[in-house]
């Protein structure tokens, strides 16, 4: 058998938590432009509560071109954003909103060969929060015991 121990592992893992739907608040948000010379703004995605609540769940872009306004637009009303008509939006708008936001797993071989594993965002992959209800459904009554009954050890109690 031969074993080369000098041999660098050609794989870069960047997946910070399991593929699952999460509560997401936009930590950051990078202009710039993509190489077809359309404005992007790359988001920084925080998992905002449970088990994994601080940690980097991906990055993703939206592309402010023909072809990607209807994502964005999926975006900006999942994050409370106006998205409808002509809208005025600065990248630091979205910074601090939060939302529903579906991650997966994805690789992909970098120019160099190196395999490169990271979380993403599909699609569709965003949802606003639901609100709460304003009149929630009221809980039934609970079925008293019997106060006047005896009981021992032996016995059970049976609700009237």
């Amino acid at each position: 058998m031969e074993i080369d121990f000098d041999s660098a592992d050609r794989t870069s893992d960047f997946v910070t938590v399991p593929a699952g739907t999460y509560l997401c608040r936009v930590a950051e948000v990078r202009p710039g432009q993509t190489r077809a010379g359309d404005e992007r703004w790359s988001m920084r995605l925080v998992v905002a509560e449970g088990e994994h609540v601080g940690k980097q769940a991906a990055w993703d872009s939206l592309v402010f071109s023909t072809r990607g306004r209807a994502r964005a637009r999926i975006v900006f009303a999942a994050l409370g954003m106006p998205s409808n008509g002509r809208v005025q939006v600065e990248p630091n708008d979205l910074e601090g909103r939060q939302c529903l936001v579906q991650i997966r797993p994805a690789e992909y071989a970098s120019p160099s060969g190196e395999t490169i594993r990271r979380n993403e965002v599909p699609y569709d992959g965003y949802r606003s929060v639901p609100e709460p209800d304003d009149d929630p459904a009221p809980t039934p009554p609970q079925r008293r015991r019997s106060s006047n009954r005896t009981t021992d050890a032996s016995s059970e109690e049976i609700p009237f």
